[in-house]
């Protein structure tokens, strides 16, 4: 039994690519609704603290890659073709990858098109968890399957998972399966793929537009790298040598995007056109004051304080398009980080600071 049920939290950073699936009415369901339960009784004491294990042991924070990985598509015989009504999005507010996919779901006006839940702000030693907004104002139960955590659509999806139970999380309605949990072809999935469903006004609109794909990927990449992902290269650092490193680097990344808005044509990162681009930096940039200068110590400066351009554009990213606002969770935010890392912050405090969360413009 121990052998053939592997600790179901052990494998951090092991993530199969494939998953399985099964039909309802096969012996094979049977046989995967025995392992789900079997699996989930396994999650003992014991083994809960390794999903909170963050850094390898020489200190680094390696973040590995997503391992569903289908895709929506309107290309004929798509294993999995856009329709109404078909799929659910899972995210928490307090996740930036998942904040991407809830921007890019309301930009597009898909809100009656792609269900959404939404689970605690609190990450524990299970997992994220569904909460009723009675519970935690903000988080929703989950209708599709009634999980009480997300861990629950990985093991439907595939029995023998053994990585991580992230969000964003796009599941399939129809074939009951999880299509794909890498935010960044998620967003790709709902800017481009939907356009048949969506109000007149929403059609069209693009964040990927062809003659900036080339410039936006190239930011992409390296803001991923040293910025999105940077933070928490310095946050969740178990070295000095190794923090200091990914802070200098951070923080050399700032300054390139502040002069980069500094000489833009318009208010965003590639002059006048709102782009991918702005989205992927906005939901670390919102947390950066909030969360970031103090638990993840990258506190070589702020927002507010000294980057002004950079300050300028997410101010006007929250305050003018009521989309970026109305999917940032300062709450959920500041209490996820805050309580549920508690190798970084044993006693779970959560500063009450920055006031304002965001300042007005």
């Amino acid at each position: 039994m121990q052998t053939r049920h592997r600790l179901v939290l052990a494998g951090l950073y092991n993530c199969t690519k494939y998953p399985v699936r099964h039909s309802r009415t096969s012996h094979g369901y049977l046989v995967t609704r025995q392992l789900f339960n079997i699996r989930a009784m396994t999650t003992t004491a014991a083994n809960q603290p390794n999903i909170l294990k963050w850094a390898s042991q020489d200190g680094e924070f390696r973040r590995r890659p997503s391992s569903f990985r289908n895709s929506i598509s309107r290309e004929p015989g798509a294993e999995y073709p856009p329709e109404k009504g078909r799929y659910h999005l899972y995210i928490s507010w307090a996740c930036p990858w998942a904040h991407r996919t809830a921007i890019v779901r309301a930009l597009k006006g898909l809100e009656n098109v792609i269900g959404l839940s939404v689970v605690d702000w609190y990450l524990g030693d299970k997992g994220w968890k569904f909460s009723s907004p009675d519970q935690t104002p903000g988080s929703t139960l989950d209708p599709v399957l009634n999980s009480s955590h997300l861990s629950d659509l990985y093991f439907r999806a595939n029995p023998e998972y053994d990585g991580r139970f992230t969000v964003p999380v796009l599941w399939d309605k129809k074939t009951n399966t999880l299509v794909n949990n890498e935010s960044s072809e998620i967003i790709r999935m709902l800017n481009e793929e939907f356009d048949d469903f969506v109000d007149h006004k929403f059609k069209g609109v693009t964040f990927y537009p062809k003659s900036l794909r080339k410039d936006i990927d190239e930011l992409n990449e390296w803001v991923y790298d040293t910025v999105n992902n940077g933070v928490y290269k310095a946050g969740f650092a178990t070295k000095q040598e190794v923090y200091e490193a990914h802070v200098t680097n951070l923080f050399k990344s700032l300054d390139r995007l502040e002069q980069l808005l500094a000489n833009s044509s318009g208010p965003y990162l590639l002059g006048n056109v709102l782009t991918e681009a702005d989205i992927r930096l906005y939901t670390t940039i919102i947390r950066f004051d909030p969360v970031y200068v103090q638990h993840f110590k990258c506190n070589l400066g702020t927002i507010r304080s000294n980057y002004p351009q950079i300050h300028k554009w997410v101010k006007h990213l929250y305050w003018d398009i009521p989309q970026f606002k109305a999917t940032t969770n300062f709450e959920h935010i500041k209490k996820h980080y805050t309580k549920s890392h508690r190798q970084i912050n044993p006693f779970g405090i959560t500063p009450l600071g920055p006031v304002p969360d965001i300042e007005p413009k």
